[in-house]
């Protein structure tokens, strides 16, 4: 990666691999925000493949999207790539395996790529030696997982003497999310339906689990065990959101809780619900210890805008990062960088 150069701190060159909502959001705060460049971007989809970023993002750049990663490397030789495909790990396994031999550092949004160490140990470890072997950094963040549900509150409890119980709520209105958000929460769904999809898997929020392990391996709790549970939040009447019509008695979103515990007793609960038209969001965090601390935001934060700022401050600080598959808890303290 290029860094300081005659006192003059160049231009990180970016790629930009996916071009979702969450990837184009991405390419526009970049361009926004001095000492970044995108000079190449990637979508396995063949109908963006020729477009530019400026029909396909807003902004001012005629750069064409590629299908092919590596052909994309070649002609723009970046320091940095931006990945935004999957939120599960075994899908981006051959784009990280593309990028990672050109020395190339990652950062990702992939949820289970955020602190995989307990939920995918081989793959993880597979990661890491691909990182190492070829000198370069990845990483994945996001809002969540990746700061409200894990890394803020472990930094709050920095002023704790003892912890006891550690319990963090994300409630949200989903009417305010993208509409791949809302298909991912089951809104529009009936009951049955959303049964059918929590069997079939990979449905709902992905990263609690993640977010759990997290917080006991920095703080030091070797869990005994975790789990997951995933129900329906049913529609009490009838709600119009954009395009979407949800009935009485059907889906309008999920409410999803992870728990950790330790010597048989929970000690990490965290509740993430989303729903369309939820009455009261907000973020809250309770830690139960000495002092216990309550932090509430009111609303909440919304989850589209946070998850690509800190993609985008994690770039600018990537460069001191060390070699290897690394997590939110593995590197100094991220901010907003000019």
């Amino acid at each position: 990666m290029q860094v300081e150069k005659n006192n003059k701190m160049e231009e990180i060159k970016i790629i930009q691999i996916g071009l979702g909502e969450i990837g184009k959001r991405i390419v526009k705060y970049v361009f926004e925000r001095e000492g970044l460049k995108i000079v190449s971007a990637v979508d396995p989809a063949h109908e963006k493949c020729g477009k530019s970023l400026k029909e396909l993002c807003g902004v001012n750049s005629d750069i064409k999207v590629l299908n092919e990663i590596e052909e994309a490397i070649e002609k723009t030789n970046p320091d940095v790539a931006v990945l935004t495909t999957s939120s599960y790990i075994e899908k981006i396994m051959p784009q990280i395996e593309k990028i990672a031999v050109y020395g190339i550092d990652i950062v990702s949004t992939c949820e289970e790529l955020v602190f995989p160490w307990k939920t995918n140990p081989q793959l993880a470890k597979r990661i890491d030696e691909i990182a190492k072997r070829n000198n370069i950094t990845i990483i994945s963040t996001g809002v969540n997982p990746g700061f409200l549900m894990d890394s803020l509150p472990l930094f709050l409890t920095s002023i704790c003497q003892k912890i006891k119980f550690i319990k963090i709520s994300r409630i949200q209105d989903a009417s305010k999310r993208r509409v791949a958000f809302q298909q991912k929460i089951g809104a529009g769904l009936t009951v049955d339906e959303f049964e059918r999809k929590k069997k079939e898997g990979n449905f709902g929020h992905v990263g609690l689990i993640e977010s759990i392990y997290m917080i006991a391996e920095k703080i030091g709790w070797n869990l005994e065990k975790t789990e997951e549970i995933i129900e329906p939040v049913i529609a009490e009447k009838e709600i119009k959101s954009g395009n979407l019509k949800i009935k009485k008695r059907m889906v309008s979103g999920l409410k999803q809780i992870g728990k950790g515990y330790l010597n048989g007793r929970e000690i990490i609960t965290l509740i993430f619900k989303a729903s369309i038209g939820e009455n009261e969001p907000e973020d809250k965090i309770e830690i139960k210890g000495e002092p216990d601390i309550i932090i509430k935001i009111p609303e909440g934060v919304n989850g589209d805008i946070a998850t690509c700022a800190i993609v985008v401050n994690v770039i600018k600080s990537i460069k001191n990062f060390p070699p290897g598959l690394k997590s939110m808890i593995d590197i100094s303290l991220i901010s907003y960088k000019l």
